[in-house]
């Protein structure tokens, strides 16, 4: 009797410390990118435009690729923030935020974000490789992208570089400030976006291809 009374307060005791764990275990805060500020406080519809825009492949490298938030303290090591996390997967937000930005920018709602189907001719075609994008020791996120504009085939290249963006948060990485990191993220996204939609606006509109048939 004894050993089965000693067996249910150890059980007991047990099933409290799992209760009180969950309890003050921290919850999960997940977060997004945002578009440039311009975006959000503009008042009328985007209809129709000028360029026709393809936007990917966009290649991420596969440390980013998880759900938590990666910081990168010092050259070589990657903290994770695992009660940090984004709200679906850093390259799409990637991809539908600079998407945002450049129909905005560039005053057109015709930007298509590969692999979706192509169902109407491009005027170019953007492709990028996102080398970093995270935090750093220091208190700045860091955006290292190589990006090229080809036309709508992927066969010329009318524009090609090699850019990096440091934007300072608010407050030092040591405060788990992640709001405030994904914050200086938006805005070097935001920096790129305007440096892209500046390479497109100085380029000539390609002329269509021709139809099928002719030209052989």
């Amino acid at each position: 009797m004894n050993e089965r009374l000693l067996i249910r307060q150890v059980l007991g005791l047990l099933l409290l410390g799992l209760l009180s764990a969950c309890a003050t275990s921290p919850s999960s805060r997940f977060y997004v990118l945002t578009p440039l500020p311009e975006v959000d406080s503009r008042t009328s519809d985007i209809r129709g435009g000028a360029l026709s825009i393809g936007i990917g492949p966009v290649v991420f490298p596969q440390f980013l690729d998880r759900p938590q938030l990666v910081m990168r303290d010092g050259s070589n090591r990657l903290d994770l923030w695992e009660f940090n996390r984004w709200g679906g997967t850093l390259q799409d937000d990637f991809l539908r935020v600079w998407g945002e930005n450049l129909a905005y920018l560039l005053d057109t709602s015709r930007i298509l974000i590969f692999p979706s189907e192509a169902r109407s001719p491009l005027d170019f075609r953007i492709t990028a490789e996102v080398v970093n994008f995270e935090g750093r020791q220091g208190g700045d996120a860091i955006l290292k992208v190589r990006w090229a504009v080809m036309d709508s085939r992927l066969e010329q290249i009318f524009a090609s570089r090699d850019d990096l963006y440091r934007c300072p948060t608010q407050t030092s990485l040591d405060s788990q400030d992640s709001e405030s990191v994904v914050a200086a993220m938006s805005h070097c996204l935001g920096r790129f976006s305007r440096d892209v939609a500046k390479v497109l606006q100085a380029l000539p509109k390609p002329s269509p291809p021709p139809p099928l048939g002719l030209g052989l």
